[in-house]
């Protein structure tokens, strides 16, 4: 039997293991891909910390997926051999109406959720569905891309949501990985942009990918401040935020800098509440929406945006399989601006 190294999830409030594991043999319908780089995600802090906490255990963790496609099961072309892909992270039951629309991220029946409660991307082999593995153009690389199977799916799915209007002030609160791609995503809209953070660091890097003007959280002092800040910049507020921070300050603000008929759009997993007088809401018939993952078209289309490079990862450190709870560390301690990437070596 052949093994490989892989990043094992064993239970919540456990550490992360890496072992040595069977490599998988791809099934009727699957590719087997050989990883090449894997995005690091806060999940993972998430899933280690039980915040998030799907059932199964002893699986491996990562769902930011990009490599090369090395072996077919029975049913796929044995051409798409050396694809360059990027892998989708959710394999619906097919059945259910989520599904049958396209929302296979809602599937409440799901066969697979890599990364999530089956065998993901912190290894050096993975067996998926072959429709889930996403052709990358040959000037696209596969470190760069890897962010993008999350980062940049999410963020094109929240973008979708909010229905985003040229001209429109969108406020991003939170610029990690999900929160650079939403202004690039938003830039690309053609809105004007608003970045909210507390690292002067990240606000540089906003700055960088156009955002219009940066508020710096930390100097506002109370989170009124913040809304403030945006309602004289905006003239009014903004007619979209998204709260990608997962703190109820944050998520507070976000309300307040609502002008009429915005919508706010939540994406960071909390174990904080979001507490909001109903009249805030009702007075400026304002829209609160949750957005989660993304769908397969999203992430065809992440491809089709970064191919034209209106969409790129910012890739802030990368390191080896070894090494992934250093990784995991300096995500806990937001000592990463953008994203971080597991590099898988040979």
């Amino acid at each position: 039997m052949q093994t490989m190294k892989a990043v094992r999830y064993l239970g919540p409030k456990q550490d992360f293991v890496l072992r040595a594991v069977a490599i998988p043999e791809p099934g009727p319908g699957q590719a087997r891909v050989r990883i090449a780089a894997c995005g690091m995600c806060h999940t993972e802090l998430h899933l280690r910390d039980g915040l998030l906490d799907l059932g199964p255990r002893d699986f491996t963790v990562g769902h930011e997926i990009a490599g090369v496609i090395d072996a077919v099961g029975p049913g796929v072309p044995e051409s798409r051999i050396g694809e360059r892909v990027l892998v989708y992270y959710y394999e619906g039951c097919q059945d259910c109406r989520y599904c049958r629309e396209g929302a296979e991220q809602l599937c409440p029946r799901p066969a697979a959720q890599p990364g999530f409660s089956s065998d993901g991307g912190y290894a050096e082999y993975i067996a998926v569905r072959a429709s889930n593995c996403v052709k990358l153009p040959a000037h696209v690389g596969l470190i760069e891309a890897a962010p993008l199977g999350c980062a940049g799916s999410t963020a094109v799915h929240a973008g979708k949501m909010a229905s985003i209007r040229p001209g429109e002030w969108v406020v991003v609160q939170g610029v990690g990985g999900v929160g650079a791609a939403l202004l690039q995503y938003a830039l690309a809209a053609g809105a004007q942009t608003i970045a909210i953070d507390i690292n002067p660091e990240r606000l540089a890097l906003a700055k960088t990918l156009g955002a219009n003007c940066t508020i710096n959280a930390a100097d506002a002092g109370e989170s009124s401040d913040a809304a403030a800040e945006v309602e004289a910049i905006t003239q009014g507020g903004a007619d979209v935020v998204f709260e990608v921070v997962g703190a109820g300050p944050s998520m507070q603000a976000a309300v307040r800098m609502l002008r009429r008929r915005g919508r706010l759009v939540l994406i960071g997993y909390t174990a904080a509440r979001l507490e909001v007088h109903p009249i805030e809401l009702i007075v400026k018939e304002a829209v609160v929406m949750g957005s989660v993952g993304s769908t397969l078209q999203d992430l065809h289309e992440v491809v089709a945006l970064a191919a034209q490079g209106k969409l790129r990862a910012m890739v802030d450190a990368t390191l080896t399989l070894d090494h992934f709870a250093d990784g995991l560390a300096m995500l806990e301690e937001r000592r990463i601006n953008g994203r971080a990437v597991l590099v898988m070596e040979g």
